[in-house]
């Protein structure tokens, strides 16, 4: 092929800001040969390519932070072309195009500083936990300071329900009861699971029981327990050599909150309550006070206003903000709820103000690929070098779930993994936050029909594909469940599903082989139906090999497209068979 972006640039992968960056090609039928490339000021650059015995060359310095895309143009005997990526504007082999304006060009990252993250969080294992569906600690079982207005579940097994009025807004919200002393009574089991760090749904005080309706930052909820209850799980946890990580919902608020007050529940008089309180620069209204901008047009969520810097500073305005109290008490990162609706700067106030800690991890929740993501008209500089550190891997999630499912060729698959790879700064790409399930999607196995052959396929999949592995509570016990609410039932400690529980188990194994690390070697390879993972250290080189089709499949290595596979590791790549939507994973 004249151009496979994965092979014929270099550096690969994004690139420090004026860095010459080298691309060759050939292409034996072109006279002239020129590199276009745009801007992140949509600035045109074009650069007439050297050409050579070995084909054609061309450096180039970006001497801008942000995501360039590029393209070549051939002038040929016959004509004009361009060359240029395939549809969609995925990396690897180029495609020539007669008509420019349908060529999708390639993307180039470029940084101000390639991004790091902590030790600690460096493969960690990570257990998300909606913090009422756990477990209750309480030796009797009675639930913390239940709220008003609200229904407990005659049985812990009973089926989340909302009850909605008219609108579609929930007016009686439900809570099974689990709390913070629950989690602490179960550091012990999640340390032998092999988890290194929980991640916390919201936990401050809040009408709701997701808690995104956060009523008072500074407060942790009392029907999850108090300050004292929340600096034992800190030290339990730390004790063990684990972390915390917490939900920051800095986005919006509850109507029933400390800021906006409208059901006058606070003291303190809130925004929805005088246009004289010290709250109301924080709200848009659009007629005071029952019309205001609120997310998503739900009322119960009041947005702030992007431009408010007083609500900025009181959230990381420095150690007596709400993210500098809660990080001095031991809080070890935060993952930043729909960040991309959070003004640009007051993201870089947050990780300003992280950075003063040690040690500490900023995490965003975006869906697509974060390296190009825009948002309000504005591109997201999100890995630029002094913003988010990892994102919520929804993009390799859902390439996970799509190949298991028969909805991906291996050619696919492979090729959009190293996409992701090539526009993602290495510690993003190999420490990436990386769930299968999560309390805004169906759980995976309800996704998947209960399919364990299927399961068994993504779990795999899963661990030796580079980023940190998110468990959703649950997941490991058999809990299925759609979209919300059905995907947050309680746990079943009394019913857990052997078969599931299995599968997990040998996934916490399979994790500790060194050849399976965020940051080693990554290679895919495919030959047909089959689909396969080479991650390799000097010492140890793991070969898993997936087949997602209806038919028993034969690796032969002869046949096999293993160019993105380093030479020396080929013959590691051995014949095998493997059966219809199986697996195989081989340690050499």
């Amino acid at each position: 092929m004249p151009y496979d972006s994965f092979l014929d640039r270099t550096p690969k992968g994004p690139v420090v800001v004026n860095t010459p960056v080298t691309w060759r090609l050939t292409a034996p039928e072109a006279r002239v040969v020129t590199l276009l490339l745009s801007a992140p000021d949509q600035s045109m650059h074009a650069v007439v390519m050297t050409a050579s015995a070995n084909g054609w060359t061309a450096t180039f310095e970006p001497p801008q932070v942000g995501a360039w895309y590029y393209a070549f143009r051939l002038e040929t005997d016959t004509g004009q072309m361009t060359l240029a990526a395939v549809a969609g504007g995925f990396g690897g082999r180029a495609q020539r195009y007669h008509d420019p304006n349908t060529a999708p060009w390639y993307q180039l990252s470029v940084v101000a500083k390639l991004e790091t993250v902590p030790t600690w969080y460096q493969d960690a294992r990570i257990y998300h936990i909606f913090v009422d569906r756990f477990n209750n600690g309480n030796a009797d079982g009675h639930v913390n300071a239940p709220k008003p207005n609200s229904f407990l579940y005659g049985q812990l097994s009973d089926q989340p329900y909302y009850v909605k009025d008219a609108a579609g807004e929930v007016v009686r919200w439900d809570f099974y009861g689990g709390n913070l002393q629950g989690i602490i009574a179960k550091l012990d089991w999640l340390l032998q699971q092999g988890f290194t760090a929980l991640y916390l749904s919201p936990i401050f005080e809040a009408r709701s029981n997701h808690r995104y309706d956060t009523g008072d930052y500074l407060k942790i909820d009392p029907m999850l327990g108090t300050l004292a209850d929340f600096q034992a799980l800190v030290s339990g946890l730390h004790e063990r050599g684990m972390h915390l990580i917490l939900d920051g919902v800095f986005n919006h608020v509850g109507r029933d909150s400390r800021y906006f007050n409208a059901l006058g529940t606070y003291a303190e008089v809130g925004a929805a309550q005088s246009q004289d309180s010290p709250y109301a620069d924080w709200f848009a209204f659009k007629h005071f006070p029952d019309d205001y901008d609120s997310w998503w047009g739900v009322k119960d969520l009041p947005a702030i206003r992007k431009a408010s810097q007083s609500f900025h500073d009181f959230i990381a305005g420095g150690p007596d903000s709400v993210i500098g109290y809660w990080t001095a008490l031991g809080v070890d990162g935060w993952r930043l709820d729909v960040v991309d609706e959070l003004d640009i700067a007051f993201v870089d106030q947050i990780r300003a103000l992280l950075a003063t800690y040690p040690d500490r991890v900023l995490i965003g929740e975006v869906w697509e690929d974060a390296s190009h993501k825009v948002a309000y008209g504005k591109r997201r500089p999100y890995f630029d070098g002094a913003q988010l550190q990892a994102v919520m891997n929804y993009p390799q999630r859902q390439l996970l779930l799509d190949y298991v499912q028969g909805q991906l060729t291996p050619a696919q698959l492979g090729r959009r993994l190293l996409t992701l790879q090539e526009n993602y700064p290495p510690q993003v790409f190999a420490y990436n936050f990386t769930s299968l399930s999560t309390h805004d999607t169906a759980r995976v196995l309800t996704v998947l029909d209960h399919d364990l052959a299927k399961l068994k396929q993504a779990l795999m999949l899963w661990a030796v594909l580079p980023g940190n592995l998110v468990q959703f509570y649950g997941d490991e016990a058999g809990l299925d469940g759609g979209p919300d609410p059905q995907n947050r039932k309680y746990y079943p400690w009394e019913h857990v599903d052997a078969a599931v529980s299995a599968l997990y188990q040998q996934l916490g194994q399979w994790r500790q082989l060194p050849a399976l690390a965020g940051a080693v070697g990554f290679a895919p390879f495919w030959d047909g139906d089959l689909f396969g993972v080479v991650r390799f250290t000097q010492a140890q080189v793991v070969v898993a090999v997936f087949n997602a089709g209806e038919q028993a499949a034969t690796l032969d290595p002869a046949s096999a497209d293993l160019r993105y596979v380093p030479a020396w590791l080929h013959s590691a790549v051995r014949p095998l068979t493997v059966a219809a939507h199986d697996c195989t994973l081989a340690v050499r």
